[in-house]
């Protein structure tokens, strides 16, 4: 069978990044050209900045990725663009790109969600994962339990009500004076610090999280006593939204009969959360977690799950747009 080569493309938030991904599994190149000194000046991320920026570098990143692959524009036989969900200025310019590049050399276009990405990031990382399997899906935007029946057949079984892990954590960080990016910066100090305060948590009958009752309350304990031990405050935080995933994670165990669990997302770099999920294996449960390099936003797991969505007869049309709000399934 001929090897599927797949050019992959990420531009959803302040990221651009193309990899060159074979088989859907092996990475022959994945180049990532960050914002974050740009946007750390603003505390946060400015959509047009980043969308201009995405524009100046996409064909350089693009080029550097096919000279790390060893591979020419002709030799792809895939592309593969995030199209979302995302900053709809900064998605626009690698699905233009994607686009572009499709129509010049007649080669296939297959949009892919930008969180099922996060989720085919472990299929780079274990060659020997397959569905069906349970997902802890925790980024900057997303807080979700994940059913992946099969490559291509996903099912949001719980989600956030209100903040993302992500969100919270970065409000947490501007508040006690971190500043952006707060998830590293957060996790970071709490090596620190020891869980002392117990923060509230809310629970639900169902898989739904909710994190704005945690974050309000570390804003608060913050704002009363200012001089408190940031490095407690971060681990203590971390404690609270970390019992919240792993008991949630459990519930859909309990549910559905699945003792696979994949992490994924920004959020699953984290070490307190790695390492507490991993304890779930004294429970007869086997945990799977990305490479750290392949946790945060790049190009190697949007080729990895467009080479799924290919093989699956998932293809796109050469009016593929942008779709800001795009949910798994869709």
């Amino acid at each position: 069978m001929k090897d599927l080569i797949v050019l992959g493309i990420e531009s959803s938030c302040d990221e651009t990044s193309v990899a060159v991904v074979k088989n859907g599994r092996e990475v022959l190149s994945n180049v990532i050209d960050t914002q974050i000194k740009i946007h750390e000046q603003y505390g946060g991320v400015v959509p047009e900045i980043a969308s201009r920026n995405h524009i100046e570098a996409i064909s350089r990143v693009a080029k550097k990725a096919l000279e790390e692959a060893n591979t020419k524009f002709e030799d792809l036989d895939v592309i593969a663009p995030s199209y979302g969900p995302g900053l709809v200025g900064a998605l626009l310019v690698g699905v233009s790109y994607a686009r572009g590049v499709s129509f010049a050399l007649n080669k296939p276009l297959v949009g892919v969600n930008h969180l099922e990405g996060h989720i085919a990031a472990n299929y780079i990382t274990h060659k020997d994962l397959k569905p069906p399997f349970l997902c802890m899906l925790t980024s900057g935007g997303n807080t979700q339990i994940v059913l992946v029946k099969d490559y291509c057949d996903l099912e949001v079984l719980g989600k956030t009500r209100d903040d993302a892990i992500g969100e919270a954590f970065d409000k947490m960080a501007r508040v006690v004076g971190l500043g952006y990016p707060g998830g590293p910066k957060v996790d970071k100090l709490a090596q620190e610090g020891k869980a002392t305060i117990n923060f509230p948590k809310t629970h639900f009958d169902n898989l739904d999280f909710s994190f704005s009752g945690i974050k309000t309350a570390v804003i608060n304990l913050h704002h009363k006593q200012p001089d408190i031990n940031k490095a407690d405050l971060c681990m203590s935080f971390e404690k609270a939204v970390t019992e919240v995933l792993i008991e949630n994670i459990q519930k859909a165990i309990e549910q559905t009969g699945i003792k696979t669990i994949v992490l994924a997302g920004g959020v699953s770099a984290n070490t307190h959360i790695r390492n507490e999920f991993t304890k779930l294996e004294e429970k007869g449960i086997k945990v799977y977690k990305p490479d750290l390099k392949l946790c945060t936003d790049n190009a190697a797991m949007i080729g990895a799950a467009g080479y799924y969505r290919y093989i699956n007869g998932n293809l796109s049309d050469n009016v593929l747009n942008a779709v800001p709000n795009l949910k798994i399934g869709e």
